[in-house]
């Protein structure tokens, strides 16, 4: 079996470009034992890749999570059909022994799309969720200001915001998402063409830089600010600096976090919640997905500029 993976062809230099990648071909050994091999059936591009690629040596194969099925298998207890979230990277095929594999929960409704495990119903959603209700602890009735609005992460912490009784404003770079997230519920404004709207209790940060400095002046006292992603720095690696004026006679609360600090049963239960919700429809799932394995660089690409609605998958 050919593997064919995406590799770092060489660091990124500013924003990401085709010559930084390059797919090479590979045939993979035959399977050991209690070895599994992995077709990937969906692939993601995300923001933290970005940065997360500095990490890796070049000619390594692209990070990342993927929807995959098992094509082969000899472990009698991961038998062929099986669909998992595997961390295989850029790949079509991998091989595993069946650590840091996970199983899509046993309830998962044929109704509900497969790619969701990359999306709505996993890291994007996850990390929504537990930014909203445990870093923000957000409260009914209260107002909760989120940039970045119709990506992945935006678009489904909207939704679990007015779920819980609160008002969400939600910052977008273009009329079109204006319009799809006002469809979902959320009072959106372009940034680029008005200005923020006053008073929030909650600030979910996607973004960092100037957009940041603006809305943390516009925070009510004791607000909860949960900084999730830094995009607009991630080229540039300035960071933020915000005067200590503001958030002191606020008495705001500011807090970074990751999804994984949340293992275990809260992570289950989450997942629980999200699955239920977007069954029943309380939460509409936003994808951008685009055709072709050969298409991974341009999807990562156009994410990081916005191309987006939603969470960008890519179908192998």
């Amino acid at each position: 079996m050919v593997k064919a993976p995406w590799t770092l062809k060489k660091h990124f230099v500013g924003n990401p470009t085709n010559s930084d990648f390059e797919l090479k071909t590979a045939e993979l050994p035959p399977l050991k034992n209690r070895e599994v091999l992995l077709e990937a059936l969906f692939l993601t591009g995300d923001p933290y890749m970005r940065v997360a690629a500095k990490r890796l040596k070049e000619g390594d194969t692209m990070m990342g999570q993927q929807v995959a099925r098992f094509v082969e298998s000899k472990n009698a207890a991961l038998p062929t059909g099986t669909i998992v979230l595997a961390p295989s990277g850029w790949t079509v095929h991998s091989i595993a022994d069946g650590k840091d594999l996970e199983n899509l929960p046993t309830e998962w409704p044929d109704t509900v799309p497969l790619s969701l495990a990359l999306g709505t119903v996993s890291m994007t959603g996850l990390t929504a969720y537990f930014g909203l209700l445990d870093i923000c602890g957000v409260k009914g009735g209260e107002t909760v200001m989120v940039n970045v609005a119709a990506g992945a992460v935006g678009s489904v912490l909207g939704q679990i915001t007015k779920l819980k009784g609160c008002k969400v404003v939600g910052a977008v770079g273009s009329d079109e998402k204006t319009a799809c997230l006002k469809k979902l519920g959320s009072d959106v404004f372009n940034y680029k063409t008005k200005a923020s709207p006053d008073g929030y209790s909650c600030y979910f940060d996607n973004v960092s830089g100037w957009f940041s400095n603006t809305v943390i002046s516009q925070m009510k006292k004791f607000g909860r600010i949960a900084i999730c992603g830094a995009i607009s720095i991630y080229i540039t690696y300035t960071y933020l600096h915000i005067t200590p004026v503001i958030p002191m006679y606020q008495e705001l609360h500011m807090e970074g976090f990751i999804v994984t600090c949340w293992p275990g049963d809260a992570h289950q239960k989450a997942l629980k919640d999200l699955l239920k919700w977007v069954s029943e429809g309380q939460i509409q799932y936003q994808e951008y997905i685009i055709e072709g394995y050969e298409n991974m660089p341009a999807a990562f690409m156009g994410m990081l500029k916005g191309d987006n609605l939603g969470k960008t998958i890519v179908k192998a």
